[in-house]
């Protein structure tokens, strides 16, 4: 089957929804199929036509940005050639451009499926704003266009404005989650790297995220001087991309004090290989998340952190919760509550076996393979 994935940012772009798009690429071409990514060319270096792990990548030139979107004059002649040669389309939003490409690729008579990763929340100011009514403009005409809406949970579906609109259309596929096995000499290193002690129990907080606003790093920030109160040892790792994250350079000069004042409490680990990221779960004590809206939609690094045996804290938000409540591995607090999330990570602490057993169940259906058997079937669905 010859497969279109429209994305407004592919990799090596860092978030959940290129490092989704990855795997769930790799894994349809595994099972034989043709692949193609439509995307941008965010960085200028990056090649404008390439092969990586069977997948083939066209990236177009960007002219201009509007807030984290892109303006891409080739798009609408590529989509267009792209999709009359392909069998499906599947377009990963949001995106600006999925509208005309959805719109395009119906009149062609190919089958449409809409990946809906999270309802956008951008902060405020006049070009962030311009940019959300585009987006959600893009989104409903997308949506209206698609034969099928995928999402990661139902309890986002139900919860989300934009998608209780679309429920006859909606198809649940859990998202993809894959990491390396590592050896115990691997894990030593990484520990040796950054100067995590072997012997004893050190307290190593975990948080793998961007530095972006609706991550509520913040709350972790102001919840260490209570944890470090009772765990005078604790550390954070956080791993992910910290500097130059776009359209998060304010955020991060508002953060950048208060970290500084934690010291040797809070460590940045920057982007990791994926063995290194496999390490990292492993050193932890357990994982944060702490995002604050809709924007985050599930969070994979809950699943990645589970598949190593580490428990997770995370905000009560519909679908980010869902991994803690399917497992019983970790708890659930109020987003946006310093203290709440403070209890919480001293709970999990206090009661680490408890929350660090591994269900013998429920994390296969992560397994990329099963993702891709299960958009598979969709495809083939719609394609007859």
């Amino acid at each position: 089957m010859r497969i279109l994935i429209a994305l407004t940012y592919y990799r090596p772009h860092y978030s959940g929804l290129t490092i989704y798009t990855e795997r769930l690429a790799r894994a349809l071409v595994k099972k034989g199929h043709q692949v193609t990514v439509l995307t941008s060319r965010f960085d200028s270096s990056l090649p404008a036509h390439e092969n990586a792990d069977g997948v083939e990548i066209i990236r177009l030139g960007v002219l201009m940005r509007l807030s984290k979107g892109t303006i891409m004059p080739g798009m609408p002649s590529a989509a267009t050639r792209l999709a009359h040669r392909a069998d499906v389309v599947n377009l990963q939003i949001p995106q600006l451009d999925a509208a005309p490409i959805a719109v395009t690729s119906r009149l062609l008579g190919k089958p449409v499926v809409v990946t809906y990763h999270c309802d956008l929340h951008l902060p405020p100011g006049l070009v962030h704003s311009a940019a959300n009514q585009a987006s959600h403009l893009a989104n409903h005409v997308s949506a209206a266009a698609a034969n099928r809406i995928v999402t990661n949970t139902r309890d986002y579906a139900e919860n989300s404005p934009f998608l209780r609109r679309y429920m006859q259309k909606l198809v649940v596929i859990p998202p993809p989650v894959a990491l390396p096995l590592v050896t115990g000499a691997e894990i030593q290193g990484f520990k040796k790297r950054w100067q995590i002690p072997e012997s004893g129990s050190p307290v190593i907080i975990g948080m793998a995220a961007r530095l972006a606003a609706e991550k509520g790093v913040e709350h972790l920030i102001e919840a260490m001087p209570t944890i470090l109160s009772k765990h005078p040892d604790a550390r954070v790792l956080f791993v992910g991309q910290y500097l130059g994250v776009l359209g998060e350079e304010a955020y991060a000069r508002k953060l950048q004090p208060l970290i500084e004042r934690l010291g040797g409490a809070w460590t940045f680990l920057g982007i990791l290989s994926s063995k290194d990221l496999t390490a990292f779960y492993r050193s932890c004590s357990l994982l944060v998340l702490p995002s604050l809206n809709g924007t985050e939609s599930f969070g994979m690094v809950q699943v990645e952190a589970m598949t190593c045996g580490v428990p997770v804290v995370a905000s009560d938000l519909p679908g980010v919760r869902h991994p803690v409540q399917s497992t019983g591995m970790g708890c659930i607090v109020p987003p946006g509550d310093s203290q709440a999330l403070a209890g919480g990570i001293l709970e999990v602490l206090g009661n680490l076996k408890e929350y660090s057993s591994t269900p013998a169940a429920g994390l296969e259906e992560y397994a990329p393979e099963q993702v891709a058997g299960r958009y598979e079937a969709l495809f083939e669905e719609l394609v007859r």
